[in-house]
């Protein structure tokens, strides 16, 4: 059944956080061509305006040594890896959003480690000796980079504390926080710093625990961080984890269940809320990520977070990735918008979507947002569906009335899903090669292209009429700009010529 719409000529501000972070797996991942290759597609396409990932500390970027010199334990610090980093990100127009973690090998306490490239979590053996490495690291980026732009580089205190990502307590986590939050103020007090980083399990009494923790202690603290996934517990099948999913909506409960919990600390109340992991599973061999699925499910969750969170990062912008295992195929079920290879998947387009929306909301549903500059729209929709027996049936149709910005407009249309910029169907149909030859690269390349389309609208009495019709697993953006038609200019052109004599 098709939904009329009359759309006002005014909303409200569109809280749309969408790019202001993206997620990375481990940031010594930077230091691989296609990794950057990757990076400068989603910057290209979407402009991400931070980006957040592990492993600052981990012994893979090689910044924290100890020698014996003289018969005594010296620290040395080592920034090579570091800049090379640092240094890509800012080529690609995209600053840190740093992540303090995991131990280095000489600072560890315990045995304890994630993935396949073992970062240590233990607490550290010294305190005092990892507060005196993240000043010294950050007074190196200073140096390197100027004090007016690593200000404005926000600073999360570790990853997931409250799961299998620190093998100390909870006030063996505020002791590491309050360290590091002191000596960065230290450093210079306009940097951001927060936390505490945490994911799924025992949130409201971690929550609780460290706020009052800072509150009791006047222990800095800039912000409020959390990840959000939307995936039941999965099941293993061959290479491959399986889940249930939440509706996406279960994450913006997260996100007002956080914003009640802050709402009672009035020192914390209106910090910034920065969800600095989301996607729906969390495991990166679940194939939910590479389908068309993905993109609509994904999508009904970018029209409302920014309500409740000042950002909201994807974890990942790419499939150069190895919590578990380097990646098997070009499709295995990876975190990323770009699979291996540069091929954009249908959640590319998502965020890519909502990068060109609008700032001002004028309609928003469970399938479609209406959004309006001063001299253009953009309507986004989507439709996610678990099976889409009967496409016609379970479509999403919409009939927009929309006052005019023109006497004459284009109508844009671009869409995403079935047969249109979904290239793990393509894939599939080539037989899921492990590996690609140059032709069938070229042509998954080819298929990860949205449909496109066009047409002109006429105002009608001061309004357009646009319909839009959404199938299962679809996602489309329309942008309706005026037409400045210089038709006139072109003496003698005939368009409705006739070329066959009757």
């Amino acid at each position: 059944m098709k939904k009329v719409l009359e759309i006002p000529v005014t909303g409200q501000p569109f809280q749309n956080n969408v790019t202001y972070c993206v997620g990375t797996g481990r940031i010594g991942l930077a230091l691989q061509k296609e990794y950057l290759d990757h990076l400068k597609i989603v910057q290209e396409s979407i402009s991400f305006k931070y980006i957040r990932g592990h492993g600052l500390f981990s012994d893979d970027v090689g910044i924290y040594r100890e020698y014996e010199i003289d018969g005594e334990i010296q620290s040395f610090y080592n920034f090579t890896y570091l800049d090379r980093i640092i240094d890509s990100y800012l080529e690609n127009n995209i600053k840190p959003f740093l992540e303090l973690g995991f131990m280095p090998e000489k600072l560890k306490s315990g045995e304890e480690t994630i993935f396949y490239w073992k970062g240590n979590v233990s607490p550290p053996t010294s305190y005092e000796k990892w507060a005196e490495l993240v000043r010294v690291t950050l007074n190196h980026l200073i140096e390197r980079y100027g004090r007016e732009e690593v200000i404005t580089w926000p600073i999360e205190v570790w990853n997931e504390p409250n799961i299998g990502f620190w093998a100390g307590s909870m006030e063996d986590y505020f002791t590491l926080y309050e360290y590091s939050a002191r000596v960065i103020k230290e450093v210079d007090p306009r940097i951001q710093v927060g936390g505490p980083a945490i994911c799924g399990v025992e949130t409201e009494k971690w929550f609780r625990g460290f706020f009052e923790f800072c509150i009791e202690n006047d222990v800095p603290v800039d912000f409020i961080s959390r990840h959000c996934y939307t995936a039941n517990q999965p099941s293993r099948q061959g290479h491959y984890l399986y889940h249930t999913l939440n509706e996406p909506t279960y994450m913006i409960d997260e996100l007002k269940e956080t914003r009640e919990i802050m709402g009672d600390y009035p020192q914390i109340a209106n910090l910034p809320l920065h969800i600095t992991e989301f996607n729906s599973s969390y495991v990166p061999v679940c194939p939910v990520h590479d389908t068309d699925f993905h993109a609509a499910y994904i999508a009904r969750i970018l029209s409302e977070a920014g309500e409740y969170a000042d950002s909201y990062s994807y974890w990942t912008f790419s499939d150069v990735f190895e919590e578990q295992d380097v990646p098997k195929a070009v499709f295995h079920g990876g975190f990323g918008l770009v699979a291996l290879n540069s091929i954009k998947k249908p959640t590319f387009y998502a965020f890519e979507f909502f990068s060109r929306a609008g700032k001002e909301l004028l309609y928003r549903d469970d399938n479609l947002i209406v959004t309006r500059d001063e001299d253009r729209y953009v309507i986004i929709g989507w439709n996610w569906a678990n099976k889409a027996a009967n496409e016609r049936e379970r479509a999403k149709s919409y009939l927009l009335k929309l006052p005019s910005i023109g006497e004459e407009a284009i109508l844009l249309k671009k869409e995403v899903g079935g047969a249109h910029a979904n290239p793990l169907q393509t894939w599939s149909n080539l037989g899921k090669p492990r590996t690609l030859n140059k032709e069938q690269l070229a042509i998954l390349q080819a298929s990860a292209e949205p449909l496109q389309v066009d047409e002109r609208l006429r105002a009608e009495e001061g309004s357009y009429e646009v319909e839009i019709n959404i199938g299962p697993n679809r996602i489309c953006m329309l942008e309706i700009k005026p037409v400045n038609d210089q038709s006139n200019t072109y003496p003698g052109y005939d368009e409705d010529f006739v070329w066959l004599e009757e």
